[in-house]
C-alpha cells in the first residue's frame, strides 16, 4: 500500500491532472450555487426560474450531481443568479 498525498481528494480520484482541475472548479461554482439559494431562501422552483433552467436541475445541483453540470453551464447560472465569477490561473507547484 502507498502512502501518497495530495492537495484534493479530487487529485486523489480523477485519473489526469486535467480531470482533476475541471471537477474542482466545478464543485466550487456548485457549493456557490447551494450557497446563494440558501442564504436567499429560494425554493427549487424560484432558483430554477431565477437560473434559468428548470426545477429538476436545481434538485440534481442541491443532491451534488456533478457529473450532470459542465462549467459552461455552472457559469452561466451563476451569472443568471447575479454572482461575479472569477478565475485564477497560475504555475502550478
Amino acid at each position: 500500500m502507498r502512502n501518497e498525498r495530495f492537495n484534493s481528494i479530487w487529485d486523489a480520484i480523477e485519473d489526469t491532472p486535467a480531470e482533476a482541475e475541471n471537477m474542482k472548479l466545478r464543485s466550487t461554482l456548485m457549493m456557490a450555487l447551494k450557497d446563494h439559494i440558501a442564504r436567499a431562501g429560494l425554493s427549487q422552483g424560484q432558483a430554477a426560474k431565477l437560473f434559468g433552467v428548470t426545477q429538476p436541475r436545481i434538485s440534481d445541483l442541491l443532491r451534488g450531481k456533478i457529473n450532470l453540470f459542465g462549467l459552461d453551464t455552472l457559469v452561466n447560472m451563476a451569472v443568471a443568479a447575479g454572482l461575479h465569477v472569477e478565475l485564477r490561473v497560475m504555475e502550478a507547484a
